[in-house]
Formats: structure tokens, sequence, C-alpha cells
């Protein structure tokens, strides 16, 4: 697999983000004139990096890294339904983790999903992320409703070390 720093490449993204229905994103079904005004107002390139990828020369999603300037970079993935549950995203999530810890020098690295999205939830464990919190009403959907949401956590740390620290969430009882 690789990894390639999107480059205007608009018409394959506009394709990707149209071509899939998002279930477990604020918006299941992008439309094409949404994202051609978020990518003229530098949503791809504005303190994030978005990265396509690839397989077999074959782009099969995007990566994009949110508050890429900050220390604690969040995250996007989003994966062309043909290529859902294929372990796309738990290579993709560790090779996350050697990009913003080994080549950006980042500390901590923060993804989020909704409670019901099990596949994203399992990538994060086999991935090597921690479960840090479960967040009550905290997932806002287009269509009005409200969802609980996950946070997960990986830290230089662990990365450096090959290992997942606990997290010491019931150390008191408040």
């Amino acid at each position: 697999m690789d990894y390639k720093l999107f480059e205007d490449e608009i018409e394959d993204l506009v394709e990707l983000l149209t071509q899939n229905k998002w279930v477990y994103h604020t918006d299941q079904n992008l439309k094409e004139e949404s994202i051609r005004k978020t990518y003229t107002e530098g949503y791809y390139h504005s303190d994030r990096e978005t990265h396509w990828i690839i397989d077999n020369e074959e782009k099969v999603g995007i990566i994009i890294i949110h508050d890429i300037s900050d220390t604690i970079p969040l995250f996007d993935i989003r994966l062309d339904t043909r290529y859902r549950g294929k372990g796309y995203g738990v290579k993709t999530l560790l090779w996350l983790q050697d990009y913003l810890f080994g080549e950006k020098g980042k500390i901590r690295i923060e993804g989020y999903t909704r409670v019901d999205n099990i596949g994203m939830r399992k990538c994060f464990a086999n991935a090597g992320f921690v479960k840090e919190g479960y967040l009550r009403n905290a997932w806002e959907n287009a269509d009005g409703t409200v969802t609980d949401s996950i946070v997960y956590g990986a830290i230089k740390e662990d990365w450096i070390l090959g290992r997942t620290t606990p997290i010491k969430i019931d150390d008191k009882p408040f």
C-alpha cells in the first residue's frame, strides 16, 4: 500500500465522496457542489493534509489529517465501499502512526467514531489505539439525530516502545 499527498485531484475526490454512502459520518450522502465548495475554500489543505490511500495503483480511499500544525492532530478515514472490511483501515492507522510520530514529530493522535461503528472500533483496537472515553450524545448527524461517540488515542511513547498503556479512568470514583 502507498499513501500519496493529495495534489488537487478534485475529480477523483468528487468521485470517491459522491459514489459512496458514508453511514458513520455526519453527512451520509455528499453532494458534488458541496465537495467542490469546501475544496475551493481550502478544506483539504488548510491546516490539514489529505492523503490518498492507494493499493495496486488504485485509489481506495483518503485520510484527512486535521490540525496538522498541532502536536495532537485528529483524522478522518474514508474508504470506498468496495474496500471496507479488508484491512485497509488498520494498515492506514499503522501508517498514520509511523508518519505522524516518526516523520512529523507529533506526540499524540486522537480519533473519534460513532459508538455503532463497530468496524472502525475494531480498526482502532487492532492498530494499537486505546479506547479513552465514551461521550454521550456527542455526535450530531445531518438528519438531526444524535449518537454517542467514542474517542481513541495513540501516544508516541507507546509507538516507540511497541506497547499500549492502559488508561486510569476508574482510579477515582468521581
